[in-house]
């Protein structure tokens, strides 16, 4: 039902990776800041949105559009609309580190249908549809289905986290919940990208992931992900933007005696 528009978002995916991969350690990446000194923006963000923005309008006219660097545009009031993190770990990118995705997901009628999240410097493609199950193609191997670790005991789990853009000059920070929780796991990685956090617990290669303060394009399409992938993400906080708490359930609960 949705492999027409799975089909869309993953060519629009690719083609914005390939920009990214002609940027990506280039050194001319017209960096600038946005909210704060920490939240950062390339131009390689910005064409990457535009390229997106204009194959979604050349090919479905009557749908909108919410991108992190130019907002909500296209048909108001449509059914469907699009979701887009153009440039997913930009802080990474402009680093010149390699884990950074770009993130489109599509919703009909508030509920999200098709999610995809490709990783280019890995050639990592992470696709699901709603009703149809979470896939990963990778470079050089069969695609695979995915599905999120069984892991219930924290003592072995390996979780990741983030941290807020205004983590200077607001005290909830999320670092409480590291000091509670850094004991009693068996690790804690911070990516550096959430969409590919997302996809890391859908593989079973994370088991669990949170994070404060994050925006709709970060997580939509890994939502989605995850969700057909066995695994839930659910609403952490309801007073510090998008907060949310990922993994299987079992797991998901033993998280949440430590992180709030």
């Amino acid at each position: 039902m949705y492999e027409e528009y799975l089909e869309a978002a993953v060519a629009m995916a690719r083609e914005a990776g390939t920009i990214q991969l002609r940027g990506f350690r280039s050194g001319d990446l017209g960096v600038e800041t946005k909210s704060n000194l920490y939240d950062v923006v390339t131009h390689i963000d910005k064409e990457c949105e535009a390229l997106i923005a204009r194959r979604i309008a050349e090919r479905f006219p009557d749908h909108s559009l919410l991108g992190e660097e130019g907002g909500e545009r296209g048909a108001a009031g449509s059914e469907w609309r699009w979701v887009v993190d153009p440039l997913d770990g930009t802080t990474n990118y402009s680093q010149g580190l390699p884990v950074f995705a770009v993130s489109i997901a599509l919703q009909h009628r508030g509920q999200t249908v098709v999610g995809v999240i490709y990783a280019p410097w890995l050639d990592e493609l992470y696709t699901a549809v709603k009703g149809g199950g979470a896939r990963l193609v990778q470079r050089g191997a069969e695609p695979r289905t995915l599905r999120v670790g069984s892991k219930s005991d924290l003592g072995t789990a390996v979780l990741a986290t983030g941290f807020p853009y205004d983590k200077a000059s607001n005290a909830d920070n999320n670092l409480d919940n590291v000091t509670r929780t850094l004991t009693r796991i068996r690790g804690l990685r911070r990516m550096g990208s959430a969409a590919y956090d997302l996809c890391c617990v859908a593989a079973g290669w994370i088991d669990g992931y949170w994070e404060l303060a994050l925006h709709e394009w970060d997580v939509c399409a890994g939502e989605l992900i995850v969700g057909e992938a066995g695994g839930r993400v659910e609403p952490l906080r309801t007073d510090r933007g998008v907060s949310i708490i990922a993994g299987n359930p079992e797991l998901i609960a033993a998280m949440r005696q430590y992180i709030r």
